[in-house]
């Protein structure tokens, strides 16, 4: 059964490049015919793991393709997920098998509304990897890859470890989707704020220990209760030991790209108001971010 991995960004392409070195059936959706010829160009796919590069020739298509879909990794931004998954919608076979890799909460239930005849098993991953050039994707980090659904876990689960891809098959996606959001919050947002790497963040923790409270409140109040267990804590661990990263809503910033500010930041303000949670640090810090993007002419949504 063939992978099909729709979405340019780096976590997708190490996914791709990976599946296709171990030899398994591989196609990557490309937006428009002309990022595909620039990507037939290219060769394919090129990792660069411990300074040595590789292209794996993955090939490539349109959403356009008619090659029907039975297994999909959604690898786009949250806020593109929606439209992307929209792009191909009518190639999906009844029982299809979505992988949603986004960040913050949201677009997840976004997706699967639109499309009830897929399974959609949601995916979050602490791998590091970065896009040095098109097509040209660094290792950066080993970590590991959360996955799962309330059904059995599914077969092709050995073809990961065929490609060397670390996962774990867990029944408790919610509580693991929470707190990647929580940390999510707690960190990204104030390393774009103050412009700086993530262990930056440490001398600041006068900022994260109260922003952490709420978070735990708002956990606690949304039903997410194991989420919010020593959530400062391990904001804390983190940020040691992803001191000389940058997060990914600062290398968007830095970019001058869309960040996901409204499946983090947005998404945690709207939930506190409707679950009736007060959270003024979180609104504020909200608005702070908001303005910082205006000031750069960046998108705030």
């Amino acid at each position: 059964m063939t992978w099909h991995v729709l979405g340019g960004g780096s976590l997708g392409a190490l996914w791709a490049a990976r599946l296709g070195r171990a030899g398994l059936p591989v196609q990557l959706i490309l937006r428009n015919p002309q990022r595909l010829a620039a990507y037939r160009a290219a060769g394919g796919l090129t990792l660069v793991e411990q300074d040595a590069a590789q292209t794996h020739p993955v090939p490539g298509q349109l959403a356009t393709d008619s090659q029907p879909i039975e297994r999909l990794l959604l690898a786009c931004k949250a806020y593109d997920a929606l439209a992307a998954i929209s792009s191909i919608e009518t190639r999906l076979r009844p029982g299809a098998q979505v992988l949603l890799l986004q960040n913050g909460l949201g677009s997840q239930e976004q997706v699967a509304t639109r499309v009830p005849q897929a399974r959609c098993i949601a995916l979050s991953s602490t791998e590091g990897a970065f896009r040095q050039d098109d097509f040209r994707i660094v290792f950066a980090g080993q970590g590991q890859n959360w996955l799962g659904d309330a059904q059995a876990p599914p077969e092709w689960l050995k073809e990961l470890a065929l490609a060397g891809i670390p996962y774990q098959w867990t029944g408790q996606m919610p509580t693991r989707l929470w707190r990647k959001f929580a940390l999510n919050c707690a960190i990204n947002p104030l390393t774009v704020l103050h412009d700086c790497r993530n262990g930056a963040l440490l001398e600041h923790l006068d900022e994260i220990q109260p922003l952490c409270a709420e978070l735990v409140e708002l956990l606690n109040h949304a039903g997410q209760a194991d989420a919010a267990v020593a959530l400062y804590e391990q904001v804390i661990q983190v940020l040691q030991a992803t001191a000389a990263n940058l997060s990914s809503m600062q290398q968007d910033v830095r970019a001058g790209r869309r960040t996901e500010i409204d499946y983090l930041l947005g998404y945690a303000s709207t939930c506190a108001a409707r679950l009736q949670v007060p959270a003024p640090r979180l609104q504020q810090l909200h608005l702070r971010l908001l303005e910082h993007l205006r000031a750069r002419g960046l998108p705030c949504a």
